[in-house]
């Protein structure tokens, strides 16, 4: 949902140097974003990360898209 609060994802420049991660965790959202990408499965991602919730890899996924779309084109 393009205006749901994105509460999983968390950035703290004290973790990761700000990179994106899953709350609580140390878990970059682009590691999952990758794996998708690479053909993984949610329930591939949540046997390998077994602390994570299906809600972690979709609000991901949220994350990945909100940063991907153009507000204002460059001239």
């Amino acid at each position: 949902m393009p205006g749901q609060p994105l509460d999983r994802i968390e950035s703290n420049p004290d973790v990761l140097s700000g990179q994106p991660v899953v709350r609580g965790t140390r878990l970059p959202v682009y590691v999952l974003i990758d794996a998708i990408a690479e053909g993984d499965s949610v329930e591939d991602l949540l046997e390998a990360y077994p602390f994570l919730e299906r809600a972690d890899v979709q609000q991901a996924l949220h994350f990945a898209a909100r940063m991907s779309r153009v507000e204002e084109a460059v001239a």
